[in-house]
């Protein structure tokens, strides 16, 4: 049986030829089995050395036994870019669209664009349907490992995926270092201190683009033929696969045309521009900007360049994890991947599972765009029916075909972390490094934290991938604002007190020696009661503990408002009031009139409900939030809701949120 060597840190590949072992398939085991022991194999609770079972062929540090080449023969690079080129026009991306002025020079903008083409038909799922605590190791359930019991480092030759082999060989010989650079691996001591553990960076955030989405591009783009280039590319993007594909075409000396929402923010589109790319500004949203895109690459004949869901793709991301494996050749505990479509995390799992399979590959993603939890969760793609634009980066609601495939068979389950963890993590990034990361190039850094916590590893060393620093300089003020609250290091409260005398006082002697940052005091006449809402400073969750059990003994009702969105973001400061309606958060784009455009479609569609309350935050370019409260009669709340949906942004009812119900009922 051909092997696969390690042989002082370089790969010996094996030769394969007609008739060779590696074109034999193994035979198919019983799937329920096989799941046992690869759940088995991947608790997180267990110390982490080599597994293996009848589905996985044995794997140790000294290689890969069972591997093959398509057919039974080795692909070269170029052979197996035009083979997966029949799948690389399609991706299933739907990232929300960067959002902010429409610039009114510069790039094109189209007057329309086609309406999106219809999706594959793929269960619609909430994130809300699949939630544990954070830096638990979770998505991994019965349905997740593939039922046809065979592993993909077996795959049959008739079997029309690349294997285990072509992952790891077009990986070694990727051309992306033209582009990029090998980036480095870095000590984070503070939180290495912090957390008991050896705390690694992989610094992706000090490529040219200041992100790793070039890796991939440029991989694929260099595999096509020369016919293919002189006909040029195109994409869809608002953010780091288009600086990608615009410097990868650059580079090539390729025509390039980068398709993106008119909402997208002017010095993104102005980036792309000068590296060379025609920038055609279409739609709202990224759906309609990537309809247009791939409409266009059909009639002109042009290649479209997939964020991730295409193995060259792929293949070119997984050069980050050969780069981990070559700069940390000690014990390695796990590598935590920012996960949006599933590209980078497919290819560093596709790399380092042959070449070091002891180590953990554990995905992050925001508690509100979990859309790979959730698929692995269902054994299947699913299509988020919601998700959150904090983190636009990884923003989509459908993770990718080729990339679901590998991560349900590599990939050792998914930490999710809140929109306060992040900004903590941005901030501890700052002050590590002095550098800002954006969201998304800050969610691994949330997941490793939370994951080393919540099992209390010790002395362990783990790698997170400071995936972009595409940060807008507007989304600063929210993130300085949660990052304490994502720290920790500050609580929102909320205290009702009666109006009695001195009953205030006794409220700030029993607050004792925690902090308070923030104050706000109010006087309900109806109830006969104030309601104090506060934030205090740097706790202990004992000392917080026990300051709200000190309320409760003296019967003042006290809540922990922290984790409540709402109240972060629209009820500091509002005025007390009580009225019966229905309250709505709305989250329409960003751009200048957008307030008077959602008011002008908001009154028209409904017009003979009262409007008691509203309240607009601007997000920067993830967009707005707006807190609308309407007088509505129970017996009209259907004729509501049907109205309600025909407005065409992303709405939920508050109602029965607690901050609500305490603070404006």
């Amino acid at each position: 049986m051909a092997a696969l060597q390690l042989v002082k840190g370089w790969v010996v590949l094996p030769t394969y030829g007609p008739g060779s072992s590696a074109q034999a398939a193994a035979a198919p085991a019983p799937a329920s089995s096989a799941t046992s022991c690869c759940l088995a194999a991947r608790s997180p609770s267990e110390s982490a050395k080599p597994r293996c079972c009848h589905r996985h062929p044995p794997r140790c540090s000294q290689g890969v036994s069972n591997g093959g080449g398509i057919g039974g023969k080795f692909v070269s690079s170029a052979a197996a870019a035009a083979s997966f080129l029949s799948a690389s026009t399609t991706a299933d991306a739907h990232a929300l669209g960067d959002t902010a002025a429409p610039p009114q020079t510069g790039p094109s903008v189209s007057s329309g664009a086609a309406p999106p083409a219809d999706d594959v038909k793929l269960k619609k799922v909430t994130t809300d349907s699949l939630q544990y605590e954070s830096g638990y190791l979770g998505g991994i359930s019965a349905k997740t490992r593939p039922s046809w019991g065979m592993s993909w480092t077996s795959t049959p030759p008739s079997y029309d995926k690349p294997s285990a082999m072509d992952y790891l060989a077009h990986t070694l010989t990727s051309r992306v270092y033209d582009v990029a650079i090998e980036s480095p691996l870095q000590m984070a001591s503070k939180l290495s201190e912090r957390l008991g553990v050896q705390f690694w960076l992989k610094r992706e955030d000090l490529q040219p683009v200041f992100s790793f989405k070039l890796r991939g591009a440029y991989n694929m783009m260099a595999n096509l033929p020369s016919e293919t280039l002189e006909r040029g590319v195109i994409c869809s993007s608002a953010g780091n696969h288009a600086q990608g594909v615009a410097l990868a075409a650059q580079k090539l000396g390729c025509n390039a045309v980068i398709v993106m929402p008119v909402t997208t923010p002017e010095i993104k589109w102005k980036s792309v521009e000068k590296l060379g790319a025609t920038v055609v500004l279409v739609g709202d949203s990224y759906d309609e900007a990537q309809s247009h895109a791939k409409q266009r690459a059909e009639q002109e004949g042009r290649t479209f360049i997939p964020p991730f869901d295409n193995p060259n793709v792929i293949m070119g991301q997984g050069t980050v994890g050969m780069e981990i494996v070559r700069q940390l050749r000690g014990p390695l505990h796990a590598i935590f991947v920012p996960v949006g479509g599933g590209g980078l995390i497919a290819g560093i799992a596709a790399y380092v599972k042959q070449v070091r399979p002891e180590v953990k590959i554990i995905g992050v993603e925001p508690s509100d765009a979990n859309a790979m939890a959730l698929s692995l969760h269902h054994g299947q793609r699913v299509m988020l029916e919601q998700v959150g634009g904090f983190a636009d980066g990884v923003a989509v609601k459908v993770v990718g075909e080729e990339t679901f495939r590998l991560c349900r068979e590599l990939i050792d389950g998914v930490v999710l972390v809140s929109r306060d963890a992040i900004c903590a993590s941005i901030k501890d990034m700052f002050e590590e490094k002095r550098s800002i990361l954006e969201p998304a190039g800050a969610l691994s850094l949330a997941g490793a934290e939370a994951y080393c916590k919540y099992y209390g590893l010790s002395g362990e060393a783990v790698v997170a991938i400071t995936s972009g620093a595409n940060m807008n300089f507007d989304r600063l003020r929210l993130v300085t604002e949660l990052a304490d609250v994502g720290r920790k290091q500050e609580a929102v409260l909320a205290t009702s007190l009666p109006e009695t005398p001195g009953s205030f006082k006794r409220f700030c002697q029993l607050v004792g020696l925690v902090n308070i940052t923030e104050f706000k005091y109010r006087y309900d006449a109806s109830k006969e009661k104030a309601l104090v809402l506060y934030s205090v400073g740097v706790h202990t969750a004992t000392e917080l503990t026990s300051m709200v059990s000190r309320m409760e003994s003296e019967e003042f009702q006290t809540v922990n408002l922290t984790d409540n969105d709402l109240a972060k973001d629209h009820l500091r400061g509002r005025p007390h009031e009580r009225r019966e309606r229905t309250v709505v958060p709305l989250h329409p784009p960003e751009r200048p009139g957008t307030l008077m455009k959602f008011l002008d479609a908001f009154i028209s569609s409904l017009p003979r409900w009262n409007t008691t309350l509203l309240h607009y935050r601007s997000q920067g370019e993830a967009g707005a939030n707006v807190l609308v409260g309407i007088q509505v009669t129970g017996e009209e709340m259907g004729e509501f809701r049907s109205q309600a949906n025909e407005l065409g942004y992303e709405y939920a009812f508050e109602m029965s949120n607690k901050a609500y119900q305490l603070l404006m009922h």
